[in-house]
């Protein structure tokens, strides 16, 4: 039997992919096809309604689009308004889930209940650790996460049932497990692969979400009172960012074939775990360490410019011309999420003795915008998306940087169940978008007569 040259095999896609498999960009044009889900200015082709999110970036005066600083609204409910309103909490992430769940803001004892619900849940089923997050370790915690809730099927009575009940039950088990099931693949991963001792603390039911993942990833368990607060609000702008962002597209997609919620949520899972969504945050902060090589003062701001400057000419950091975490798809003069973290960032630096490195974040956004303003034809205001500060903040925390993007899922989950219970009350048609076949039809060629 001839063996099997699979270097040869693979040279040979590689050369049909470059050859071959590329698509004419003008064609695009042509059929008018909306690349991206986007229309030619970049806005997001409507697929859908919804009632759990609103992301708004302008306003109509006269029959014109007037851009306007970000909002950001979860079940009509302004962000900031509500982040102000959990100053006094350590339970504002628990508060938002309830509100996007449930579509109204809890009372004071429907939160405590939900808060006695969702600590109840933490516990994940007995040998799951062992069995499942320790015994096949992994370098990637959204992976952990995939296989996780993947594995999570198994253990369900009722994994297919689509009851709306039932549902809701199975959501929420997996908001209450996220923070466990990614901090105990974190502590496997260090311990198996960093040589680090293996430290297991378990969730305490009292505590909010925020105080169990500053528990569960530190040796000691200690956090401070700000730290708590900071994460917490981390949580809450994260949690929803309406139905067309592609991980709760996914969802949306996955439910709307009629699966189960273990699938669906794996599969928002691998959408996040992108780098061009919620791994960008991790971009950004490689940049900022690029950028501490080469800028050896952070008060001078020509040296930041012309760093700057050399990431837009592709001749620094990944030459990829692009200054991470700048501007955003949506939003137009502001990203609001960015503008509470902001102000969250500054109060953590002072805490931490990091004054000087958050300086450095504001003249960066700053020049960034007025480099990126000046060297492209933009259609709108170039300012800081969510990702600029997050990984920052992440850093002063000192949340490992494996642990990031869990983060974001950690968050994000509560959205996605909120987005799937509100496709399957809808039944809606099963979503199926349409490709358009720009190759050539061809005759079959009997395997004896291939001579290429």
């Amino acid at each position: 039997m001839a063996e099997l040259d699979f270097d040869s095999i693979l040279e040979e896609y590689v050369r049909f992919c470059n050859d071959s498999g590329k698509i004419d960009q003008n064609l695009y044009e042509e059929y008018n096809v909306k690349r991206g889900l986007r229309d030619s200015n970049g806005r997001g082709v409507l697929t859908g309604l919804t009632e759990v999110s609103d992301v708004v970036a302008f306003k109509i005066e006269d029959g014109e689009r007037i851009p306007i600083d970000g909002e950001l609204y979860f079940q009509g409910y302004e962000v900031k308004e509500l982040v102000n309103g959990f100053r006094n909490s350590n339970f504002g992430f628990e508060e938002t889930t309830y509100l996007l769940l449930f579509g109204k803001l809890p009372t004071k004892a429907q939160l405590d209940s939900f808060v006695e619900v969702i600590g109840n849940l933490r516990q994940l089923p007995e040998s799951f650790n062992r069995d499942v997050i320790m015994k096949t370790p992994s370098k990637d915690m959204m992976n952990v996460l995939q296989k996780c809730v993947l594995t999570l099927y198994s253990y369900d009575d009722k994994p297919n049932d689509l009851d709306i009940k039932n549902v809701m039950m199975q959501s929420l088990k997996l908001i209450a497990r996220f923070p466990v099931m990614a901090a105990y693949g974190y502590q496997a991963y260090r311990h198996y692969y960093l040589d680090k001792s293996l430290v297991i603390h378990r969730p305490k039911k009292e505590l909010s979400t925020a105080e169990n993942i500053l528990r569960l990833l530190r040796t000691d368990g200690k956090y401070t009172e700000l730290e708590a607060k900071v994460l917490d609000v981390c949580l809450v702008i994260h949690a929803e960012h309406g139905g067309g962002n592609n991980s709760t597209f996914t969802t949306h997609v996955l439910s709307s074939t009629g699966t189960d919620t273990y699938s669906a949520v794996a599969a928002s899972l691998g959408s996040l775990k992108g780098p061009r969504h919620g791994g960008a945050n991790l971009k950004v902060q490689q940049m900022f360490n690029d950028l501490k090589l080469h800028v050896k003062d952070w008060e001078n701001e020509d040296e930041i410019r012309e760093y700057l400057q050399s990431l837009l000419d592709k001749k620094g950091f990944d030459k990829s011309g692009l200054i991470y975490g700048m501007g955003h798809a949506v939003y137009s003069e502001s990203d609001p999420r960015a503008v509470i973290l902001k102000d969250y960032a500054e109060k953590l630096s002072k805490e931490k003795g990091l004054e000087n490195e958050f300086a450095l974040y504001d003249r960066v956004e700053r020049i960034a915008a007025e480099l990126i303003g000046n060297s492209r034809r933009t259609f709108k205001t170039v300012s800081a998306n969510v990702d600029f500060y997050s990984g920052f903040v992440y850093t002063m925390l000192k949340l490992p940087i494996e642990i990031f993007t869990p983060i974001f899922a950690i968050s994000r989950i509560s959205g996605w169940s909120a987005h799937r219970i509100e496709e399957l009350v809808n039944n809606g048609k099963i979503i199926r978008p349409a490709y358009k076949f720009v190759g050539t039809h061809r005759e079959y060629i009997p395997i004896e007569d291939r001579m290429y």
